[in-house]
């Protein structure tokens, strides 16, 4: 095959015009991501050569090799990993298929468009672009693969200009050898940092890379004085130069060490080289387990969750070892997905080498270690809520969502996820400016409340404008805010606290039980009885659009609210159905009209003067979209509607 040119995609070309003017200002990481791909590329081929003998060919000895060349200022990085042919090189190198990428795009834009700093901080390691920060030093990028169990090898080449070639070639052994042509500010002795020279080189592995678990390799030449039989160096005799070949990484795994023994710096190094990540973790788990099921964990939580963690192509899971070897890479049945958010690893001598997908979803050993694993996490939430509410409330904000999720999916899974999390679940209320958790509530509920009140909408201000909350405001009882869409899905699915159950503010009856309530209900009913007529005919002009109108014992000075019933879905649990494109969920509307407002009266006056006339008519489909609009929900006919208003006006 001869050479082909070919142009990157768009976002990959704006992608690396970034990556080598505007992200990184720490240029020297470029080399902790290409071990880093080195080093999954062995654990592929070691985890296929486990059904597939095969594919290693006779070469068994895992190796990743640096080789600098101050001559002609390059460093090459070489693996005998699973290695690449033609189609994945171009799928790897050439495009990049990802959304991130375009999260990554337009985080910079809009950091850009408001001056905001863009820092290493934020963006290494988050986007998968490990491979494209070897442009941040090099003018030139040369890759040679073959992949394990084909002849053919290809080589690709480019100047991160747009543009980029790809042919075929020879290469005598499987895997990859990626050659960096450096620019000229980063070889030689006046350069800031000369990533040609070996020591450089290894204080970097060192730095970055020293549990990679495969050697790292890398020559060195060294100048000596020769000396005597006795030892001792001959005075005025010239050097000489001989070649020593060292393993640059101590390679002993993290977590078969003593924790006694690990420094929290350690830990921290491990968790961004081994997961690409650029900031510390927010919580450290290592733990030996011994007995039925020995095994070792080492678990991490992000300081900040992933862009993509609720997308579909996010993949969960941790890394399974039998005696320190690598089995898979994304073993998602060891946690629960409610914990999607957590890495690290599990290392187990009784799991075997080459068990199967099959037979490892079914492995007993494998479920004790989950069951074990999910405890120890919840434990640690547990004990951090309550002695470091800081931390936690920091938890909370970038993993929250997650634990409601799964409160939410346990109706399908038939878990006992929801008396695992209730207690970790925190909500802004109408009380304070503090998240309190549901203990908390119930602890500071007076004696009369019943209930566990909570509104659902967009945020805390647009929630206290709503017309349900007067009431409850005048009586001082708090109520939990629900500012996601997912909340009140989870609220739903615990159905009850400490005895209490939930009430939405905006579903049936609030079911107030103090005398004031229930003389303030008995003259509601009074009122309702005499207008019995009233509320029959606006229901008729309303139609299917309602399904009751009644007069209202909640509202105090607002003239109108709609609320659904109690049995059936909520109005924000309809809108959430349909933001999804499913109709089926249909929240029953009630409208609720306040007997003491002045345009009560104006309605009364109406339709004594006749209930077909357009006036009462229009006055019944303003309020009933009027209610709509406060509950945030767009009337069908927004131009019919502005049209009523202003006639209304001009009269």
């Amino acid at each position: 095959m001869a050479k082909e040119m070919h142009e990157f995609q768009a976002e990959t070309k704006q992608l690396l015009d970034l990556m080598v003017h505007s992200i990184y200002t720490n240029h020297e990481i470029f080399l902790r991501e290409l071990v880093s791909n080195a080093s999954d590329a062995i654990d592929k081929i070691h985890f296929e050569s486990l059904t597939n003998r095969d594919l290693l060919e006779g070469d068994e000895n895992f190796e990743i090799y640096l080789v600098p060349d101050a001559a002609s200022h390059t460093l090459t990085i070489s693996d005998n990993g699973i290695g690449m042919n033609r189609e994945e090189i171009v799928d790897n190198i050439g495009t990049i298929a990802k959304s991130g990428t375009r999260a990554f795009l337009d985080k910079l834009k809009e950091a850009k468009e408001s001056n905001a700093a863009v820092t290493d901080k934020e963006m290494i390691g988050q986007f998968g672009v490990g491979f494209y920060s070897a442009f941040m030093v090099a003018e030139k990028v040369a890759i040679v693969s073959r992949k394990a169990g084909e002849k053919q090898a290809v080589r690709w080449e480019s100047t991160g200009d747009g543009s980029y070639s790809i042919e075929e070639c020879d290469k005598e052994k499987r895997g990859t050898t990626i050659t960096l042509y450096l620019a000229k500010e980063f070889y030689g002795e006046k350069a800031e940092e000369d990533f040609s020279d070996t020591y450089k080189l290894e204080s970097l592995v060192k730095k970055y890379s020293d549990y990679v678990r495969y050697p790292i390799r890398m020559n060195f030449v060294i100048e000596e004085t020769p000396k005597d039989k006795d030892g001792k160096p001959i005075e005025g005799a010239e050097k000489i130069k001989r070649d020593e070949m060292r393993t640059l990484n101590s390679m002993q795994p993290l977590w078969t060490r003593n924790k006694s023994e690990i420094k929290p710096e350690e830990y921290n190094e491990f968790f961004k080289n081994l997961f690409h990540e650029w900031e510390e973790p927010m919580e450290i788990f290592h733990n030996k387990a011994e007995g039925t099921v020995e095994y070792t964990s080492l678990l991490f939580i992000p300081s900040h969750a992933p862009f993509n963690l609720y997308h579909t192509d996010f993949e969960p899971g941790l890394q399974l070892y039998s005696r320190h070897v690598f089995i898979m890479d994304k073993c998602k049945d060891l946690l629960p997905d409610y914990l999607r958010f957590v890495k690290g690893l599990v290392d187990s001598p009784d799991l075997s080498l080459n068990i199967s997908r099959e037979l490892l979803q079914q492995s007993r050993e494998l479920k004790v270690i989950g069951k074990n694993l999910e405890k120890s996490i919840l434990k640690t939430l547990e004990r951090t809520l309550k002695n470091d509410r800081e931390k936690y409330e920091k938890f909370w904000a970038e993993f929250g969502k997650s634990l409601k999720i799964g409160i939410y999916n346990s109706v399908y899974s038939g878990t006992d996820t929801v008396d695992k999390l209730k207690n970790l679940l925190l909500f802004t209320t109408s009380q304070e400016g503090k998240l309190v958790s549901l203990r908390e509530y119930v602890d500071r509920m007076p004696e009369s409340q019943k209930k566990i009140y909570y509104a659902t909408g967009r945020d805390k201000e647009n929630i206290e404008k709503l017309p349900q909350m007067e009431l409850l405001r005048e009586k001082g009882l708090e109520v939990l805010f629900l500012l996601d869409p997912v909340d009140e899905f989870a609220i739903e699915t615990i159905r009850e606290y400490d005895g209490k159950q939930f009430h939405s503010i905006s579903r049936g009856e609030l079911e107030l039980d103090d005398v004031e309530s229930q003389e303030v209900k008995k003259e509601t009913e009074d009122i309702a009885k005499k207008n019995e007529d009233l509320m029959k005919d606006i229901k008729d002009i309303l139609g299917n659009k309602v399904a009751e109108v009644k007069v209202s014992t909640r509202l105090k000075s607002s003239a109108v609210c709609i609320v659904s019933d109690a049995q059936g879905p909520s109005l924000s649990m309809e809108q959430a159905f349909s933001e999804m494109d499913n109709p089926m969920f249909k929240a029953k509307h009630i409208l609720e009209i306040n007997p003491h407002h002045d345009l009560f009266a104006r309605l009364q006056s109406l339709h004594e003067a006749g209930k077909d006339s357009q006036d009462f008519k229009d006055y019944c489909d303003l309020l009933y979209t009027q209610a709509l609009l406060i509950e945030g929900i767009l009337p069908q006919n927004p131009i019919d509607f502005a049209n009523k208003v202003a006639k209304l006006m001009a009269k």
